[in-house]
């Protein structure tokens, strides 16, 4: 019987792990295609910093990408940049696989 709790509980803490690691990764994954998108419409520094943290807290909204793709793709837009939406996907996927990689290396 112990044996069984001892395996549900390291279960669950793998679980939690992976959740919070998960968790982790889109958070860069955000804030580096902020970045990207901060570059693209020509900010500043601090401008950048900003739009970036606007664009981790956009990701709240609602469950899954389409958030964070339609504010980048929108304020995009609004500005002027000659960009489709298809372009920000790859971004997106493209700072995804960045932002694992980030993360690995600080472990």
């Amino acid at each position: 019987m112990t044996d069984f709790n001892d395996r549900r509980r390291a279960e669950e803490a793998k679980s939690a792990q992976d959740e919070m690691n998960m968790f982790r990764v889109t958070a860069r994954r955000n804030r580096l295609l902020g970045v990207w998108a901060a570059e693209k419409m020509e900010l500043s520094d601090a401008e950048t910093e900003s739009y970036a943290k606007a664009v981790v807290q956009a990701d709240f909204e609602e469950a899954g990408d389409e958030d964070v793709i339609r504010k980048v793709f929108g304020d995009l837009v609004s500005v002027g940049c000659d960009i489709d939406e298809s372009a920000v996907r790859v971004a997106l996927e493209q700072k995804a696989v960045e932002a694992r990689r980030q993360l690995i290396g600080e472990a």
